[in-house]
């Protein structure tokens, strides 16, 4: 699949973010991996209500890239999911966490939980 026109959104379509109880620990592992000096950059940034507390608005990109959770993997894959640059990516489906549910990133867990 061709990449999406994610340039210049500063994660506007990045939240909500449900997570699993496995990709906390995703999470809270690849965070604890992060040099002090990164995780603070990253912890400090002004975003936009409701986007995921882990977009790194300085870079445009995902803080956390490797331990995304399902829902930020299926972007773009589903009709529920789309990408209103890209709507046409979009498959038939409709998306559904196959884990167990834990909360939403921004809401239920935030950065003092990491």
């Amino acid at each position: 699949m061709e990449s999406l026109p994610c340039q210049g959104c500063k994660g506007m379509c990045c939240g909500p973010v449900p997570v699993s109880e496995q990709e906390l620990k995703n999470i809270k592992k690849k965070i604890k991996m992060m040099s002090p000096k990164n995780r603070l950059e990253l912890e400090n940034q002004i975003r936009y209500y409701g986007t995921c507390i882990f977009y790194d608005q300085v870079n445009d990109k995902c803080g956390i890239h490797s331990a995304r959770p399902s829902i930020c993997r299926a972007f773009v894959l589903y009709k529920n999911l789309v990408c209103f640059r890209k709507p046409e990516a979009a498959a038939a489906a409709n998306w559904n966490m196959k884990e167990v549910y834990a909360g939403i990133l921004s809401k239920d867990f935030t950065w003092k939980d990491f």
